[in-house]
């Protein structure tokens, strides 16, 4: 299956970051991938987020599940922010949107980022409800584990995910530059190992719209640790490589871990 990660710089300017992640999900299916991930909060980036924030499916989400059906691919908006009834703050949701065009999945971070980096203080959990359980769903002939940046640091999580025999895990993700040139590699490339699967992850780039350096360097990892594919620090773009149920097999009869 040929799998395509996203790479952009979201702002504070919801329809033109849309606009953007539109066009390069354009770009990927014209270039025949059947699996195209979108990084976390790619609509926006910003100081706050309820303002964006869309009951699932929305307008943003609609607008993925017409591409969806119109290329027949796999989508995974890497998250949005998901309006809750009643409730202040809001969900960090990932949608997976299947080649008809519908809602196949949605996965709520459960690891909420609360960190000082530097001198900057950052508490997700002041303005996100976070999600209670990790989601496995089908694309095409593999099992996928759906996860959001901060959880990248729980092994345990994608451990729970091998047991039910997930081959995949997704990570869509708005890595800091600081946190991420010291271990997004080593995690990333440490739960494929750990768990031999490929590791599909999609990064913002640049600048977002809290002033924030993030640090790009998308990745597609296979189920050796070996990377396959790599974007850029610093440039918006698409990567692209091919992912194979064979590999999984073969990389477990070799290290028969699991049992």
């Amino acid at each position: 299956m040929k799998v395509a990660l996203v790479q952009l710089r979201a702002g504070t300017q919801k329809e033109e970051n849309i606009k953007k992640a539109v066009a390069f999900v354009r770009k990927a299916a014209q270039k025949k991938a059947e699996f195209i991930l979108l990084p976390e909060l790619f609509v926006y980036q910003g100081p706050s987020g309820s303002g964006v924030a869309e009951i699932i499916p929305g307008p943003t989400i609609r607008i993925f599940m017409k591409l969806a059906a119109e290329y027949g691919v796999y989508i995974l908006c890497g998250s949005v922010y998901e309006r809750v009834r009643g409730a202040k703050k809001v969900y960090n949701t990932a949608v997976l949107l299947n080649p008809k065009g519908r809602i196949q999945a949605r996965y709520r971070k459960n690891h909420l980022f609360d960190a000082v980096i530097g001198r900057r203080v950052v508490r997700e959990s002041q303005r996100f409800l976070a999600g209670k359980q990790g989601v496995v769903v089908k694309v095409k002939d593999f099992r996928v584990g759906l996860s959001i940046c901060y959880d990248l640091r729980f092994p345990e999580f994608y451990r729970r995910y091998s047991k039910k025999g997930v081959d995949v895990l997704c990570i869509p993700s708005a890595f800091t530059h600081k946190t991420g040139k010291a271990h997004w590699e080593i995690l990333l490339r440490s739960r494929a190992v750990e768990n031999l699967s490929y590791v599909l992850a999609p990064n913002q780039c640049g600048v977002d719209g809290k002033g924030m350096l993030n640090y790009g360097n998308s990745m597609i990892i296979n189920p050796w640790g070996e990377i396959l594919a790599r974007a850029s620090e610093k440039r918006e773009g698409v990567v692209f490589a091919e992912i194979k149920k064979d590999v999984i097999q073969q990389k477990r009869k070799i290290l028969p871990s699991f049992k």
